[in-house]
């Protein structure tokens, strides 16, 4: 299950590219709504976590064994087993040439592999991931890439192998974090530390299941921070780098410090074979944190909107800029009509310099400091404009067009567990509709992904579609879906959906597609 990442010229050179703040992060998957944690996220509380956020002692006498640390944190971190359907192949003769327009012209699509049935079983696949519990009542950090299409999870305890079935709270691929729920109680908890106090040159542990093996720790020491290396597979990097090693199966585990406090989730490396090479990255435990609260407190994350496009200062850049020669900031290339930043009064041409009293480096530490703080927080917004710095204050509004899963949380019944399970729908915005070329007077929920093996997808339901009406009630967003999808309660669901340039009326009866 480890993502392993080859080397590629442009993650590592400057990038010149507009980057929009608050683009929405790739979201939870269909088929993690198989899984989904039951529980109401209107009342649910903050986990309580054990934090612990003294300095590290960088003056002491020599380690000269982590023994004792690693019979402390080595209860914390639980192998988890996965187990996800798979997608047959196409083993038809046409199936070589896929696009093959010649190929097609001579014999058609005689040879065009039948669609599979919906009664047939799909192959299974396992696999192997770590996690880490933070809660004595059971909730456990992982990557999302660990439980991605996951339909059965398991999470094996050491030493005592004491097995559980755990559920997905949710999961963020936007920064890979994605949270479990057991039964339990009395779990031993790992205690948290503070990333930000990190320096390079602390020694670091990391604590997994490399390759299913069994639980493993590894020592190394923390060679940077701040990394963003993933390219754009991840919308949110800031990774912590390190040496100690990390293999196939280590995603998710922990990445501790000398005094076996949490200070990362380990979850990427960097590799041309798929194994170690000495640069291993994991995801800062104050970022992973802050998205644990917003899955179990919100069902999604909740980020910060300033309604920019925002580019890097480069040496031209800041001269033309009268930046005083610091190439640090992002510049302000495009200013969202209405947006917070609109209603702040920042102007194109502004090189935004410190958000909320903390120095903006870049674009990323822009990107995210915003992502991270609250909407409708007055946020103190420092720029340099014509050469001269300028205070402002902004009220940040909320990230548009996260994507939701209709069915996955809050009070589950039989009769809507399974009808809209897979639909993925968000808030219709500016940008939605000059892609799907939707008119302003429709007004709905976009649905953005369907599971091909779903009852939606059976009657129709198509990414692209908008749904306008559920049951004969009328939907004004994503949200209104997600909680009309909640309080289904008949063995078919009505559905008028917007869809190639009118509306129509689908019906999602319950089958089964398990």
């Amino acid at each position: 299950m480890k993502k392993a990442m080859k080397t590629d010229k442009k993650a590592f050179g400057p990038r010149m590219r507009a980057v929009v703040l608050g683009v929405a992060a790739a979201a939870l998957v269909g088929s993690l709504s198989l899984s989904a944690f039951s529980g109401d996220a209107n009342d649910r509380k903050p986990a309580k976590v054990i934090v612990d956020n003294s300095p590290i002692d960088r003056t002491g006498d020599r380690i000269v064994s982590f023994a004792p640390v690693v019979k402390r944190v080595g209860p914390s971190v639980v192998n988890v087993y996965t187990t996800s359907k798979v997608e047959m192949r196409d083993t038809s003769f046409n199936g070589a040439f896929p696009n093959d327009e010649l190929f097609r012209r001579f014999f058609g699509d005689r040879f065009e592999a039948p669609p599979p049935r919906r009664d047939m079983p799909l192959p299974r696949r396992n696999g192997v991931g770590s996690g880490v519990i933070v809660t004595e009542d059971g909730y456990i950090l992982t990557n999302a890439h660990v439980v991605k299409g996951a339909e059965e999870i398991r999470v094996v305890l050491s030493p005592d192998k004491k097995e559980y079935t755990a559920e997905v709270v949710g999961a963020d691929e936007g920064t890979d974090i994605a949270v479990l729920k057991v039964d339990a109680e009395g779990l031993p908890a790992i205690t948290m530390g503070d990333s930000d106090k990190l320096e390079v040159g602390d020694l670091a542990l990391a604590v997994g299941n490399p390759f299913g093996i069994g639980q493993t720790v590894t020592m190394g020491m923390v060679g940077a921070k701040g990394r963003a290396t993933m390219g754009d597979d991840l919308e949110y990097q800031d990774f912590i780098q390190t040496d100690a090693a990390i293999n196939p199966g280590n995603s998710g585990g922990a990445l501790v410090d000398a005094r076996g406090r949490l200070v990362g989730i380990n979850t990427a490396i960097l590799s041309r074979t798929g194994g170690n090479h000495g640069i291993g990255f994991a995801v800062p435990v104050n970022l992973a944190r802050n998205v644990m609260q917003n899955l179990i407190e919100h069902g999604r994350v909740v980020r910060g909107y300033l309604g920019v496009v925002i580019q890097e200062i480069t040496p031209a850049l800041a001269t033309a800029f009268d930046l005083k020669g610091e190439e640090r900031g992002a510049l302000v290339s495009q200013v969202q009509e209405d947006g917070a930043a609109d209603e702040a009064g920042v102007k194109v041409g502004d090189v935004i310099v410190e958000f909320n009293g903390e120095t903006v480096k870049d674009v990323r530490s822009l990107k995210l400091k915003v992502a991270g703080a609250s909407p409708r927080s007055k946020t103190p917004l420092k720029i340099v404009r014509d050469g001269k710095a300028m205070e402002l204050q902004v009220r940040l509004k909320e990230l548009p067009g996260e994507d939701r899963l209709l069915s996955d949380r809050g009070e589950r019944n039989s009769a809507s567990d399974e009808k809209l399970k897979g639909v993925g729908v968000e808030d219709l915005d500016r940008e939605a509709r000059r892609r799907h070329r939707i008119p302003s007077d429709v007004s709905g929920a976009l649905v953005t992904s369907v599971d091909p093996r779903s009852e939606a997808y059976e009657a129709g339901l198509r990414p692209g579609d908008v749904i306008l009406e559920m049951n004969r009630q009328t939907v004004s967003g994503a949200d209104d879906a997600v909680e009309l999808s909640r309080k289904l309660d008949t063995d078919a669901v009505l559905l008028r959906i917007w869809s190639g340039g009118g509306s129509r009326y689908l019906v999602v009866e319950e089958g089964d597609n398990k």
